[in-house]
C-alpha cells in the first residue's frame, strides 16, 4: 500500500494566506515531508505571496515559495487531520479536523526583516515541536 496516500494532512490557516501560513506550509514541506503533508489556506486570498516572506525564505532556506505555492481559500485544500491557526486575532472558520492548535504569531507584514526572521524562526520551532508530538496527536 502506498504510504503517501495515508499520510496525515496538516493545514496552516491565516486570513489572507499570504505570509505566515505560506511560510508554515513551505517549512512543513521542507522539514516534515516524511511525517505529514502540508497545506496552507485562508478565508481570503491575495494576488501574490508576501514578497518579504518570499525573499527571506529564499535567503534563509533556499525555498522559492512562488514556484511551489499560491494563495488558496479553505475550500481549495483537501480534508485535513490537523489545523494550525497562525494567531490572526479573528474568528477562524471551523475546519473539521482531529486536532487543532493556535500558534499565536504576530503578523510581520510591513515590518522590518528582523521581525520577519523572528516569526519565521518561531514557525520553524513550532513546526519541529509539532513533528515531535505528531504520533500522540
Amino acid at each position: 500500500m502506498n504510504k503517501e496516500l495515508n499520510k496525515p494532512k496538516v493545514a496552516f490557516i491565516c486570513v489572507h494566506n499570504s505570509c505566515r501560513s505560506q511560510i508554515a506550509e513551505a517549512l512543513g514541506k521542507h522539514f516534515a515531508a516524511d511525517v505529514f503533508e502540508s497545506y496552507s489556506a485562508g478565508t481570503e486570498t491575495k494576488p501574490q505571496i508576501n514578497q518579504d516572506a518570499v525573499r527571506l525564505m529564499k535567503q534563509l532556506y533556499h525555498i522559492d515559495m512562488e514556484k511551489t505555492q499560491h494563495s488558496k481559500l479553505l475550500s481549495e485544500i483537501p480534508p485535513v487531520d490537523v489545523v494550525v491557526t497562525m494567531g490572526c486575532n479573528v474568528t477562524c472558520p471551523l475546519l473539521p479536523c482531529k486536532h487543532r492548535e493556535d500558534w499565536g504569531l504576530n503578523d510581520p507584514t510591513g515590518k522590518n526583516d528582523k521581525e520577519y526572521i523572528e516569526v519565521i524562526k518561531q514557525i520553524e520551532n513550532n513546526l519541529l515541536s509539532l513533528i515531535k508530538r505528531f504520533d500522540s496527536i
